[in-house]
């Protein structure tokens, strides 16, 4: 029998650098996709907001991987930007307290699976 090796997860590896990176990519995409958006109707932001909100994951994770946290440890905040906020205030972010508060409420009012719902 023989030993198997721990499950490896996409971008356990990264850096925080690579993470912000790729957070830059999905800020890009989040603005092309709200150029695409028409007024009056409201899910075409849908995609935009869905960009935008894995943009700002992406960045307080960077950020958190930069402060030296263990990858395992924010995988296991799943999609939760209060949780992830809270590490980062934590850490030594500076954010405007109205910053920090909209960024908790993203996850309080479930932001993020239900823009994902309808996308």
């Amino acid at each position: 029998m023989t030993l198997e090796e721990p499950k490896k997860y996409p971008g356990e590896l990264a850096s925080p650098q690579q993470v912000h990176a790729l957070a830059e990519e999905y800020r890009k995409a989040a603005s092309l996709l709200l150029q695409l958006s028409r007024p009056g109707k409201p899910l075409t932001r849908a995609p935009f907001r869905m960009a935008a909100i894995h943009a700002i994951e992406l960045y307080l994770t960077a950020l958190l991987l930069h402060f030296g946290l263990n990858p395992n440890q924010i995988r296991s905040m799943r999609h939760d930007l209060s949780a992830r906020t809270e590490h980062a205030l934590e850490a030594g972010l500076s954010v405007r307290a109205k910053t920090a508060k909209h960024l908790q409420s993203l996850s309080q009012n479930r932001e993020y699976p239900v823009t994902a719902r309808n996308s």
